[in-house]
């Protein structure tokens, strides 16, 4: 009976504990991203029990999905080069060659990297939101997600807009604290201004007493007053403090009703039209009107 020896029993001990170690890492990294999507989960309840308003919901949201992006990234990394290790890969060559490709491809790639950069401070400062509603590079929509890269967008049509976070340099968010719904009002010149300024009223204080607009507005309609002087019409600027999100729907029922309301009042809505004069000469006569006739082929 042949007894191996110290170095055979050694080589195959580290042949059987290869793939042993690989399936506890792999094991390891399994458990590793439970825990943490259990804490990311534990975290977004604790602070959604502090959470003052839906908005600071949603960027609890947002960061929820950030956190466990990111956490997942670490983990498959720092287990798949353990596991490298294990099957006798050296993981140095890779580290150095990822070192030159990183100098290399950071030449070209940095606007991908200034995605990246912008993406954690549009997240970090809370400028955008899962849920808001934001204009960003002439584009405006409902965010549907924010990632590190880029924000989607969808429009009032449907469209889906995908906008990387390196172009962004300016954010108009439409969904914070409150709104204005900013209404601009035309009547005829001959018109009284004071009385239309009454009738507006009426149908803003209408709107505040109704059941389906009385949680929308927040405050009585401002009457800023005459905006400007156009071509057929005066333009009146009035606006009510709303709820975020409001502004449009509020707008579009209060000019419902005003066109109503000065309907009964019978106070003219405007349409552009144009009045010719045939002008004088210095003796205050006006010539004579010419009458063309043109004929069907034009002679």
């Amino acid at each position: 009976m042949n007894i191996p020896n110290i170095a055979e029993l050694r080589e195959w001990f580290h042949i059987t504990d290869s793939p042993l170690r690989v399936l506890i890492i792999l094991l390891l990294a399994w458990i590793l991203l439970v825990i943490s999507r259990n804490l990311i989960r534990s975290f977004r309840r604790y602070m959604e029990k502090r959470a003052a308003s839906s908005e600071d919901k949603q960027r609890i949201d947002t960061l929820e999905r950030v956190f466990r992006y990111v956490a997942t990234v670490l983990i498959s990394l720092v287990a798949g080069m353990l596991i490298l290790s294990e099957l006798g890969i050296s993981i140095a060559p890779f580290l150095g060659a990822a070192g030159l490709v990183g100098v290399a491809v950071g030449f070209g790639a940095q606007s991908l990297i200034k995605d990246y950069f912008n993406g954690f401070f549009i997240l970090l400062e809370n400028q955008i939101r899962k849920g808001d509603v934001v204009e960003v590079c002439g584009k405006s929509g409902l965010v549907e997600d924010v990632t590190l890269r880029y924000i989607t967008l969808r429009d009032y049509e449907g469209s889906v807009h995908y906008v990387s976070n390196g172009l962004i340099t300016t954010v108009t968010n439409k969904s914070r604290g409150y709104a204005y719904a900013v209404i601009d009002v035309s009547i005829a010149y001959r018109e009284n201004i004071d009385e239309a300024y009454e009738v507006m009223r009426e149908v803003g204080r209408e709107m505040r007493e109704s059941k389906d607009f009385s949680a929308k507005i927040i405050g009585d309609l401002e009457i800023a007053g005459v905006q400007s002087w156009a071509d057929s019409a005066v333009v009146l600027r009035c606006r009510f403090k709303v709820a975020s999100l409001e502004q449009w729907s509020v707008r579009r029922e209060f000019l419902y009703r005003l066109k109503n309301a000065f309907d009964a009042q019978n106070i003219e809505i405007p349409y552009p039209h144009l009045t010719l004069h045939a002008g004088q000469d210095k003796s205050g006569n006006a010539p004579p009107l010419r009458v063309l006739n043109v004929s069907k082929n034009g002679d």
